[in-house]
């Protein structure tokens, strides 16, 4: 087999390489910047309508909370300037009928200076099994999220430079999305016990005062209203 022919511009070019050492390269240090990484001195913003860290147990069905001997919390506007209350009974509340009633707000209110406040958080498991299902077969599955809420207790606040009245009809709107009755507060009304608003001469010392003793019963003169019998 004859050799192969190489061509001599190839055969030059071979001759020029070099096999010694190559130049360095300089490396420029980093050094990371202060400014690097984000920082910011507000709190992130968590979702209202779901916990952050889920459940460890699914939830029973329950009911609100209600101290006993009565209690005013969380019935008054604390943030904001008004408010929109519940008034007829506790209940469960899902979050997509909070999500609704807040974008209703939202939406009313478009173009407004305002800030809302939310004082529930839909932090409840709600689960659910299937149609002419039999009894013994576990909980069921996850379906959505829920609050409990109490009676008398504040749901949104709202604060910002708008007209009380354009408030009350954006707040009127949002009752009509969400299940049951609700009044408008502004910041300053007297707290709630229960259902019975707390001014007027009604203190939370006589709400919780025990109820008065009745005086014995006289068989006299019980027995003197009685028709005689023969």
């Amino acid at each position: 087999m004859p050799p192969l022919r190489v061509a001599s511009s190839l055969t030059a070019q071979l001759n020029n390489l070099s096999l010694g050492p190559s130049r360095p390269t300089s490396f420029q240090h980093f050094e990371p910047s202060v400014l690097s990484h984000t920082f910011s001195t507000s709190r992130p913003t968590l979702n209202w309508l779901a916990p952050k860290g889920g459940e460890s147990r699914k939830s029973r069905k329950g009911r609100p909370r209600v101290p006993t001997g009565g209690s005013t919390r969380g019935t008054t506007v604390v943030w904001g300037d008004y408010g929109l209350r519940m008034r007829d009974h506790d209940r469960r509340i899902s979050a997509a009928q909070l999500k609704n009633g807040e974008d209703v707000i939202r939406k009313r209110l478009r173009g407004l200076k305002f800030r809302m406040y939310m004082r529930i958080c839909a932090n409840i498991g709600v689960y659910t099994s299937g149609n002419e299902s039999r009894m013994g077969k576990g909980k069921g599955s996850f379906d959505h999220w829920a609050s409990r809420v109490a009676v008398s207790k504040i749901i949104f606040e709202l604060k910002g430079d708008v007209h009380e009245q354009i408030v009350r009809d954006a707040f009127r709107l949002a009752a009509n999305k969400l299940p049951g009755l609700y009044e408008f507060v502004k910041k300053g009304d007297p707290p709630v016990m229960g259902i019975t608003k707390v001014g007027n001469g009604v203190t939370m010392e006589d709400l919780k005062r025990p109820r008065k003793s009745l005086p014995p019963p006289n068989l006299e003169d019980t027995a003197s209203r009685l028709p005689a019998s023969t």
